[in-house]
């Protein structure tokens, strides 16, 4: 029963994350417009969020010992990052469509931000459920 009540904020936490992930990346591309062939990266984020969601059934590998090994290469979750097609050609191969990227900036900021609110919406509802008010 538990299980149910949590499977979604466990997806919600998951998006988060991604989102987190992601505005990382396009505030690195912003950063980086005027760096001369800098080329702009960005993620799936629709396929990113069912591989961590697939992912969170399965079991991961962890370093249970100081001596072991680190772990290197994606992991289950991690986004598949890739470079994005060149809009606006420009001398010095630099990729970064600037409106493009300050569009999808504040576009992941607003859906960061509804998915704080799904996740605080839902844990109110199931702590008003416990408490049966």
């Amino acid at each position: 029963m538990l299980e149910q009540m949590t499977a979604r904020l466990d997806a919600y936490g998951q998006s988060l994350m991604l989102r987190s992930h992601r505005q990382q990346i396009l505030a690195s591309n912003i950063a980086n417009a005027d760096t001369p062939g800098y080329i702009a990266r960005d993620f799936d984020f629709g396929a990113a969020l069912k591989d961590a969601t697939e992912g969170t059934n399965r079991q991961s590998l962890a370093q249970t010992a100081e001596g072991h090994m680190r772990l290197s290469g994606a992991q289950p979750g991690d986004p598949k990052l890739a470079y994005t097609v060149q809009t606006q050609p420009s001398q010095d191969g630099n990729s970064v469509d600037l409106d493009r990227e300050r569009a999808n900036f504040v576009d992941n900021s607003i859906r960061y931000e509804s998915t704080l609110r799904f996740i605080n919406s839902n844990v109110k509802t199931m702590l008003s459920a416990i408490t049966g008010q």
